[in-house]
């Protein structure tokens, strides 16, 4: 197959590009920073490995792109984009879940001695929050467990909870995600069949996308140019001002060590 697949909904910006030549599967890829930067380089990127692959943009099977979740910014940099070079080149898309694509980072570059397993895709979601889902595989097809939400650290263990109460200790249950640095200290109690469990550092990368590709189209999962639209989670990007501040009054009550009463913003009897 031929396919241009890339994500931009992350810290990091992922292209990758692929065709089979002469019976074997050829990969070229780039990567680079992300986020407000991603859209400078972007299409650049993405003709130069083209230019590598020997491809023309006509030529491709389809275009693939990391939907969501993540940043609102670069989901809508990447959907953006896969609408206009699919549009203008007659080809189809295949909009890929991002917390799939972690799953699938996580298998191919730690869990490839296993036949098969769990994976539960973690992503940062900021305002102190995770994007999480969880995918069992077998080989290289995936099932999801439990589609993807949004959670507090704290509340993770009783999040998986809801899908461990038939997976076996024996079948190795991973993390996998950009939020271990951030927010793993954090999680608490987790179910027993995954707290021994392997946490791999994995993106929504261009290549994992690849993997995923011809099995996407198998399902039927190619979309028309027009349908290539970010799928959201939050439904805000940011805190009101109001908030910001509520949030601020009752962390210096806490620190403080003040009652409801006497907390900041709030009204005090006195006599």
């Amino acid at each position: 197959m031929k396919l241009l697949a890339f994500d931009t909904g992350t810290q990091a910006m992922s292209i990758a590009v692929a065709r089979t030549v002469d019976g074997q599967v050829r990969v070229w890829q780039h990567n680079a920073a992300g986020g407000a930067q991603a859209s400078i380089g972007l299409i650049a990127a993405m003709e130069d490995l083209l230019a590598q692959a020997g491809l023309r943009l006509d030529e491709l099977d389809a275009i693939c792109f990391g939907a969501g979740p993540g940043s609102f910014t670069g989901l809508r940099t990447a959907c953006s984009v896969a609408q206009g070079l699919a549009f203008g080149a007659g080809v189809p898309v295949v909009a890929v879940d991002s917390l799939l694509a972690v799953a699938e980072d996580a298998r191919a570059t730690a869990l490839g001695a296993q036949p098969s397993g769990r994976v539960t895709a973690l992503l940062d979601a900021r305002m102190d929050e995770m994007y999480a889902a969880t995918y069992a595989f077998e080989g290289r097809r995936w099932t999801c467990l439990q589609e993807g939400v949004l959670v507090r650290p704290e509340a993770l263990g009783t999040l998986l909870a809801t899908c461990a109460h038939n997976a076996a200790t024996d079948v190795p249950w991973a993390l996998a995600g950009n939020v271990f640095d951030e927010y793993g200290a954090r999680f608490g109690a987790l179910p027993a069949a995954c707290a021994s469990g392997a946490r791999i550092a994995a993106l929504p990368s261009a290549a994992a996308m690849l993997r995923l590709a011809p099995l996407l189209l198998e399902d039927g999962q190619a979309q028309d140019a027009a349908q290539a639209l970010p799928r959201y989670i939050r439904d805000k990007v940011a805190q009101t001002t109001a908030e910001r501040m509520a949030g601020k009054a009752l962390a210096a009550s806490a620190a403080a060590g003040a009652t409801p009463e006497n907390a900041p913003g709030t009204l005090a009897h006195t006599g």
